[in-house]
């Protein structure tokens, strides 16, 4: 069983609470056995979120120890606005769980506990981007990156604010249960399936003035034509809007260039071609767009750090 513990203290944000229940929870069980095992740990069988809401933990703090993967929601607001330490025991515990090899996880403000614990020294970190420099000024150590949605630095993961706490949360169950699985998890939370953790927080974006830039179904339409040569003209055409617009209004909604886009979405599928399927690798270079084996070989690895035979291989295995 993959044991998921969160770690609450008083007055924590409600929304990265939620995150943790949607992605990790028990209506998930369908798509994987085993499926996670959640937890919410506290240091009293009582917390109080914000707005007032109480949440009654299952277990005490001591058993972060025993998770297989520690979660660190966002800290109350007075930790990061007005220079509240983090709650020791929360410091403590998640400290001992990172020793136990536990990988730790924390969204949005979380990473300030992580810091306070030592688990960030000499490490790349994101956060929110309003608290970022507040993060790096306590913890200098840290290498605070403010311009990211989220970070995997191995046993130690961390996210930028609010929903980006779902892309990184998604991100787990990819690199636990395969694409496939977090692409459903997605599709149910009515959700893009993925967005890489180097994207652009949205700092400072301007809104459009209408959602209906024609990007969804242009998204879609291109998602089913991986196996083709696509530019930026064609997807223009299917928008119905100029390159030039349709360039300024996909980084507008993405934080990223289309072609970047479609070349993430060629390797993400490439992934689930390798982990649900016996296909050739050069048959799924072309199912995937990228071509010839050497070229999908050669954007795999620049991505996940290992080769299309070596993943299929550590997936299937």
């Amino acid at each position: 069983m993959r044991t998921v513990a969160v770690a609450l203290v008083d007055d924590m944000p409600l929304f990265e609470l939620a995150i943790a229940a949607e992605v990790f929870g028990p209506s998930r069980t369908d798509l994987a056995d085993p499926w996670y095992e959640l937890r919410f740990c506290a240091a009293k069988p009582e917390t109080r979120t914000e707005f007032g809401f109480r949440h009654h933990a299952s277990d005490s703090l001591d058993a972060l120890e025993d998770a297989d993967t520690v979660l660190v929601p966002a800290l109350p607001y007075a930790c990061v606005q007005t220079g509240h330490p983090v709650p020791p025991e929360l410091v403590s515990a998640v400290r001992a769980a990172a020793k136990t090899g536990a990988r730790i996880v924390s969204l949005c403000t979380g990473a300030f506990a992580l810091a306070a614990a030592g688990l960030l020294d000499g490490r790349r970190a994101a956060t929110h981007w309003m608290y970022a420099a507040t993060l790096a000024l306590l913890y200098p150590q840290v290498q605070v990156d403010a311009s990211v949605l989220y970070v995997d630095d191995g046993q130690v993961l961390t996210s930028a604010g609010r929903s980006a706490g779902i892309d990184l949360c998604l991100h787990v169950v990819r690199s636990d249960l395969g694409a496939h699985v977090a692409n459903e998890v997605a599709r149910r939370m009515v959700l893009p399936a993925h967005r890489g953790g180097g994207q652009a927080q949205y700092v400072s974006a301007t809104v459009p003035d209408t959602d209906d830039a024609g990007l969804g179904p242009v998204l879609h339409w291109a998602t089913r034509h991986l196996d083709q040569p696509l530019t930026v003209e064609q997807l223009a055409r299917q928008a119905g809007v100029s390159p030039r617009t349709f360039v300024r209004r996909f980084h507008e909604a993405t934080g990223t260039t289309p072609l970047q886009w479609l070349l993430d979405q060629r390797v993400l599928h490439a992934r689930s071609l390798l982990e649900s399927t016996d296909l050739p690798i050069g048959l799924i270079g072309e199912r995937s767009g990228l071509g010839s084996a050497a070229n999908l070989r050669r954007h795999f690895t620049l991505r996940l750090g290992t080769a299309p035979t070596d993943y299929r291989r550590a997936f299937r295995g």
